[in-house]
């Protein structure tokens, strides 16, 4: 009884089910017609040849010629009868296969499939679920932020329109549940009230009516939207989102801070209680080509180099790492630290040339990594395919970036950078291959849409990679862990702790934190007053508070250690 209501629920809420069905009741009138005249026929024929039946016999001569069952009890002997046998029997044939098979497979069995698919795509969360996170699409933003939230233990679910899209992200063992993004009964079968933060990166207007929907169930829970343009922003705020994700401009900037150019000067990143974590470029500065501790940057400025980013991966550092010129310092310390490094090397010597960007796409990536280069004083050309998007024609070339005519008008040759911000990963490594094979010692940097393909193109010669992914997730999760951490990229992570027993009356150097567990100890706060880049010879207290910088999995391992 259940699969039958199903079928029978499926069937008058289909759109195209309605129209199938009125249509197969317009073939059953006809079908009625057609075996009517058929029997009239019968008998006006069988008077002819003076034979005589009732009507039920023309009824049942009909219906066993037309479905070709013939008996043979009744049959016609002149040349007219056997003809009309014919026709009865091929229009019969041509009208049963039709309809069985039409009413069989579209008002019997694929409303019974559907109705089964549709009680296995979830409709609420479990039972008991709180304090998760709903995800209102599954892209490369959510993807990332996901595998964040299942390595620290969040619960997470993701709101999909269809049953198709449900079932094929459960097949790949994704929390979901399919309902309308607009309406406020689908968010209360999400326990709504019970969640932490809800992740919206569809598009504006969607992003708006998602937003403006949930603020009517709760005032309360974070909102985390994406926004496409600045003009939006004002809207956002207004349907009541709390973080707005500015992802090209934030993408557009980060590119920009890695080129090599004239701006040495240190840009922070993060912080986590007025510890400033920053990255700064070396080259043109004298660091290049000495260790850390030649370099003497901590008595010098006051600065702890605490990792380096070689070509896209971040690598802790000792004494003896040696500072390259295609690599990314990744500094810690405070205000006065950052203001004394710039005044030692942010500032351009007179020797130092200009260097040229050309960027490679003229999109929404493309246009802020321009104006973050123009803050910079770095100068820089746009290669972009589409006459539409240029908005500053002196600075645009149009045409392919893989055309050689057009890389030589835009100055590949004598430029010291290239930057590729197209959204489509096999389009850059493509670019990449191409500008490499063009310029070996080109710095080429590369925009990744999908965290998997970062190693494709190191692969294929890019000096850095951006993922895209990896920047959403990491912003979104620095929202939803709150003060006490820092995701600041892929493999770069800022956490407190408090001091372990068993460190309590050890120096920094004696405590092994970073070969025990990978996290390296660059602050410490004892009651209230935190010593930023404390001295490896300090002795560490008893309740002291440690802020730490490591990869999630160095995180995990150093809570692991220190359980007790």
């Amino acid at each position: 009884m259940k699969s039958i209501a199903a079928i029978i629920s499926a069937l008058l809420t289909n759109r195209t089910s309605r129209y199938n069905l009125m249509a197969l009741g317009k073939l059953f009138l006809v079908l009625g017609a057609m075996i009517t005249a058929y029997s009239i026929v019968f008998h006006y024929l069988m008077e002819l040849e003076n034979q005589k039946h009732s009507w039920i016999t023309g009824f049942y001569w009909t219906l066993t010629v037309m479905s070709t069952l013939g008996f043979g009890d009744i049959t016609f002997t002149s040349d007219a009868g056997k003809a009309f046998s014919v026709i009865v029997l091929v229009t019969g044939v041509l009208f049963l296969l039709v309809i069985l098979p039409f009413t069989f497979i579209e008002f019997f069995y694929a409303p019974w499939m559907k109705a089964q698919e549709a009680a296995k795509a979830p409709q609420r969360v479990t039972e008991g679920m709180e304090n998760h996170v709903i995800l209102t699409r599954y892209g490369p933003v959510a993807k990332m932020l996901i595998r964040m939230l299942d390595e620290y233990g969040y619960p997470h679910v993701v709101l999909v329109p269809t049953v198709e899209e449900a079932l094929e992200l459960r097949d790949q063992q994704v929390s979901v549940v399919v309902g309308d993004r607009t309406d406020p009964e689908t968010y209360q079968r999400m326990a709504i009230d019970k969640a932490a933060m809800v992740v919206t990166t569809l598009d504006d207007i969607s992003n708006t009516n998602v937003t403006f929907t949930i603020r009517e169930l709760s005032d309360n829970i974070p909102i985390v939207a994406s926004a496409q343009s600045p003009q939006v922003q004002d809207v956002l705020e207004l349907a009541g989102v709390t973080h707005i994700l500015r992802l090209e401009e934030m993408m557009g900037q980060a590119l920009a801070r890695r080129v090599i150019g004239n701006d040495a000067k240190a840009h922070v990143i993060g912080q986590l209680d007025g510890l400033l974590i920053a990255e700064a470029s070396p080259t043109n500065t004298p660091l290049v080509g000495k260790t850390i501790a030649e370099s003497g940057l901590r008595t010098a400025t006051g600065v702890t180099v605490v990792g380096l980013w070689v070509r896209g991966r971040f690598e802790p550092v000792d004494a003896d790492t040696e500072i390259g010129m295609h690599t990314v310092l990744v500094l810690a310390g405070g205000a006065d630290h950052f203001e004394r490094y710039d005044e030692t090397y942010g500032k351009p010597r007179p020797e130092d040339k200009t260097s040229k960007v050309v960027i490679a796409g003229g999109g929404r990536v493309g246009r802020a990594t321009s104006r973050a280069l123009t803050e910079a004083g770095i100068p820089w050309t746009i290669i972009e395919r589409l006459p539409e998007r240029v908005s500053e024609v002196e600075h645009t070339v149009i045409g392919d970036a893989s055309d050689f005519g057009i890389l030589v008008k835009a100055g590949l040759q004598e430029a010291a950078s290239v930057i590729i911000t197209t959204h489509d990963d096999d389009m850059n490594v493509f670019l990449t291959i191409f500008y490499r094979r063009l310029r070996n010692a080109l710095q080429i940097i590369s925009r990744c849409t999908l965290e998997k393909n970062n190693s494709r193109l190191h692969r294929a010669g890019a000096d850095l990679t951006l993922s895209y992914a990896s920047m959403g997730a990491n912003t979104i999760f620095n929202h939803l862990r709150g003060s006490d951490t820092v995701l600041l990229a892929e493999g770069v992570n800022i956490f407190t702790a408090k001091l372990p027993d068993c460190m309590a009356g050890k120096s920094l150097a004696e405590s092994a934190a970073r070969s025990r567990t990978g996290c390296s100890i660059i602050a410490l706060e004892v009651d209230g007053k935190r010593e930023i880049n404390p001295d490896p010879a300090i002795i560490l207290p008893l309740h002291a508070k440690l802020v730490l910088i490591g990869s999630l999995e160095a995180e995990k391992k150093f809570r692991e250690v220190y359980k007790s």
